[in-house]
C-alpha cells in the first residue's frame, strides 16, 4: 500500500495538468495545512521537470483557503537549462485559485559536497526528555487538528509552556519530528515539515489558526534517514501579521532545509 504521505500527495496526469485529491487528514484550523499543499505542488513540479527531481527553492502565495477534495495543479516550465530549471505551478479547486508558486529545481545528489558554514544545530533537549505533542493534546484540540496524527512530534520542554497557560513570550517552538508511519524524510517531505509545527504565535500567548500568506522554502540537501531536528521562530508581530523562520537539521547534523513565511496573526 505504500506510505500515507505518498498516497496523499499522489497525482493523476491529465491533458490539462494534474489532478489531486486533497486529504482531510491534513486539515488545521480553517483550511488545509500550507506545508502539505506545498508538497503537493512540489510533487507536480517534480513530475514536470524530468531529470531535476529536487526543489532547491519554492515560493508560494496562498490566495484562498483550500478544502479537502479534488484539486487541479497546472505547471509551466519557465526555463530549463544546465543544472537547474525554473517553473510555475498553480493549485485550484473549481474556478478558484488556491496557491500560485514559482520554483527552481535540480538534482541535490549532484551538488558538490563543499559545506562552509558557521551555523550549528540549535540546542534541543534529547528526545527522551521531550514532550509527545500528540499524546498530550486535549481531545477537543485533536479533533480540530487531524494533521497532528500524520507525524510524530516531540517538543522541547521549553517550547510547551503555551499548552500549560504559561507561554514564554520568546516566539520559539522547537523539537524533533518524523512521519508517523515510518517513511523516511526526503526533499519533498521537507516542504511539508517547514510548516508542520504549531504557530510560533502560540508561544506569544495568541491562539488560533494562523493562515499563511507567503511561504518560501530552500532545500539544501537530501536528508539522512531518522528524526529531524526542527525549530520555528518569530521576531516581529506587527500589523496583524508575523514572520516565521524555520530550520531543519537531519540526523547527520546537516542543515537540510530553511524557510520563511508571512502569516496572519490568530484572531482567537
Amino acid at each position: 500500500m505504500g506510505h500515507e504521505f505518498d498516497r496523499t500527495i499522489a497525482l493523476t496526469h491529465t491533458d490539462a495538468g494534474y489532478e489531486a485529491e486533497l486529504d482531510p487528514g491534513w486539515v488545521v484550523g480553517g483550511g488545509i495545512n500550507g506545508g502539505y499543499l506545498l508538497a503537493v505542488l512540489g510533487n507536480a513540479l517534480r513530475e514536470t521537470l524530468a531529470g531535476k527531481p529536487d526543489p532547491f527553492s519554492l515560493s508560494a502565495y496562498y490566495l484562498s483557503a483550500s478544502t479537502p477534495g479534488p484539486a487541479r495543479v497546472t505547471t509551466e516550465i519557465v526555463r530549463d537549462g544546465g543544472s537547474v530549471a525554473t517553473a510555475r505551478a498553480e493549485l485550484s479547486q473549481g474556478d478558484t485559485a488556491r496557491i500560485t508558486a514559482l520554483a527552481t529545481y535540480g538534482d541535490l545528489a549532484g551538488l558538490p559536497d563543499d559545506v562552509r558554514t558557521s551555523g550549528q544545530p540549535f540546542e534541543v533537549a534529547p528526545r527522551e526528555r521531550c514532550i509527545d505533542a500528540g499524546a498530550h493534546m486535549p481531545e477537543e484540540m485533536r479533533r480540530g487538528v487531524p494533521l497532528m496524527e500524520r507525524f510524530d512530534l516531540l517538543l522541547d520542554p521549553a517550547s510547551v509552556g503555551w499548552a500549560l497557560g504559561t507561554p514564554s513570550g520568546e516566539g520559539e517552538i522547537k523539537g524533533w519530528i518524523r512521519l508517523a508511519d515510518g517513511r523516511e524524510p526526503d526533499p519533498i517531505s521537507l516542504l511539508m515539515f517547514c510548516d508542520a509545527l504549531p504557530p510560533t504565535t502560540f508561544d506569544l500567548g495568541l491562539f488560533g489558526w494562523a493562515p499563511t500568506l507567503e511561504l518560501t522554502c530552500h532545500v539544501r540537501a537530501v536528508p539522512a534517514p531518522g528524526w529531524l531536528r526542527i525549530r520555528h521562530a518569530t521576531t516581529n508581530l506587527a500589523g496583524g501579521m508575523f514572520e516565521e523562520d524555520c530550520e531543519i537539521w537531519d540526523s547527520a547534523g546537516r542543515l537540510v532545509a530553511q524557510s520563511r513565511q508571512l502569516a496572519r496573526a490568530p484572531r482567537g
